[in-house]
């Protein structure tokens, strides 16, 4: 195997991370799915103007942490056979068109979309935050209490969106995957480690990883590059960095990798400027559960052939 711009493709194996985690880290998390339990649910089904004879086709909105509504595409068969599949987007993106998910429907699996907060969909994001929120997701809320982190709210709102598609009628809640790339793969991993009761994960090169090796690697590649604007912006002189990574420590997919119970397959490109593949290999190294990957050589942060077809293959087996 061909050495990579990041490391040796013998190191990554072995890579497990550079970014810390904080000492609260299980407390943090506890006290997150706590307050998501005392967050009334608030779910809103209504039917959406696309249908098509084997599919019905709604909106989903629900309130989530910090008293946001969030969005979800949902599709589900006539007859539903029991599995549901969640799919979560990319940065900035939005939960894509219907026609996208009928191949799963016509297995007999519901699926529900995400619409990540203030991004490209629906959802809303309507959480206030002290000090940093100029033109970013990924920092937004370093500066203020570790509980008003935006990815935390995501990634409630990941278990959140599970939970209500496993009560659903007609959905066994053992039989429900996870898939996305970039951001959704990181969201993926993210709902995996928070509702253990996920059967399969298929994260695409993952965001949301090992933040100070980003950092350190310069590549000056959005959305990492957004640590570098913060610290120029915020922290010129780096007297706060110590604190910010540990910070942003809560909200890293690697620390959360261990919790992980769902079989994953990961799928990671060895060209990735953009999530470098040791960020990638910092969270695969990291999880404990029946797992393998999926490995692109010479692909960066892009379409990888064949990735689709094969996740369809293994989320039929839900």
């Amino acid at each position: 195997m061909p050495s990579t711009f990041d490391m040796s493709f013998d190191e990554l194996l072995t890579y497990r991370g550079s970014s810390p985690r904080p000492d609260d880290f299980d407390e943090y998390w506890a006290r997150g799915l706590a307050e998501l339990a005392d967050t009334p649910a608030d779910v809103e089904i209504t039917p959406a103007e696309f249908q098509t004879p084997y599919a019905r086709c709604s909106h989903l909105w629900f309130t989530g942490t910090g008293g946001a509504r969030v969005h979800a595409k949902l599709l589900r068969p006539v007859t539903p056979a029991g599995p549901a599949v969640l799919a979560f987007h990319g940065y900035y993106g939005d939960s894509g068109d219907w026609v996208e998910k009928l191949p799963y429907v016509a297995l007999g699996h519901t699926v529900a979309a995400l619409d990540v907060r203030g991004q490209g969909g629906l959802s809303r994001e309507e959480t206030p935050v002290a000090g940093w929120s100029m033109a970013t997701y990924l920092m937004r809320g370093v500066d203020d209490r570790p509980d008003n982190l935006l990815y935390r709210h995501l990634f409630l709102d990941t278990v959140r969106l599970a939970r209500i598609v496993s009560g659903l009628d007609g959905v066994d809640p053992d039989r429900v995957g996870a898939m996305g790339g970039s951001q959704g793969g990181g969201l993926t991993l993210a709902c995996a480690a928070l509702e253990p009761r996920l059967k399969l994960a298929a994260p695409i090169h993952p965001f949301l990883s090992d933040y100070r090796r980003a950092w350190e690697l310069d590549l000056d590649q959005a959305p990492y590059a957004e640590i570098g604007e913060y610290f120029r912006r915020r922290d010129p002189m780096h007297r706060n960095a110590e604190e910010v990574f540990r910070r942003m420590g809560y909200v890293d997919v690697r620390n959360l990798a261990p919790r992980v119970k769902a079989k994953t397959v990961m799928t990671i490109s060895l060209a990735d400027r953009t999530c470098p593949p040791s960020t990638q290999f910092a969270v695969y190294n990291a999880l404990e559960c029946e797992k393998s990957y999926r490995l692109y050589p010479d692909f960066g942060h892009n379409r990888l052939p064949g990735t689709d077809d094969a996740i369809y293959a293994l989320l039929s087996t839900l």
